[in-house]
């Protein structure tokens, strides 16, 4: 290659190409197929209209040891269309973001969530941070088009911000 310097016509090699590297994102889902003979655990099709209903399909977490944050994703008509563990934390925490909840639910096209959460204790009263971290998710779910329709905690009963009034 020439170019034109103050001296004339100078031969100057051919640039190098450049190689930029960039990552991409692809949603990948996984199906899990469950095997149980258990029939009416969680019925393709089935709309959640009450925290009670709620309850009674997610119940088994009142026996877990650590505290589990998940997130249930639905469609416009209430019903489930992805199931996502947020987090695990501790006998008594787990560490909860909007960013992580919301993630997934503008992945698999969620219209609205229903967060769950279970204490360990089986005191399902919540606490500061069950009340700030509800707000927060909310006030970021209505930002980005996902209504949070109930935050749910799981003991020997179980709460419901919702009915509570609180959502």
């Amino acid at each position: 290659m020439t170019i034109d310097t103050l001296f004339g016509p100078e031969e100057v090699p051919a640039p190098k190409p450049r190689v930029i590297k960039l990552k991409t994102i692809k949603a990948v889902y996984q199906t899990i197929t469950v095997n149980d003979t258990i029939t009416e655990y969680l019925k393709p099709n089935t709309r959640y209209t009450s925290a009670s209903q709620v309850f009674d399909t997610f119940s088994f977490l009142r026996h877990e040891t650590k505290e589990h944050f998940i997130a249930l994703h639905l469609d416009g008509k209430n019903r489930i269309v992805c199931c996502d563990m947020v987090s695990t934390g501790s006998l008594n925490q787990s560490i909860v973001h909007p960013r992580e909840v919301f993630k997934t639910a503008l992945l698999s096209s969620a219209a609205a969530v229903i967060l769950i959460h279970n204490h360990p204790t089986g005191d399902s009263t919540p606490s500061t941070e069950d009340f700030e971290i509800t707000k927060r998710l909310r006030e970021a779910g209505d930002m980005i088009g996902v209504r949070v329709l109930d935050h749910i905690i799981i003991g020997d009963s179980h709460y419901s911000f919702t009915e509570r009034g609180h959502i």
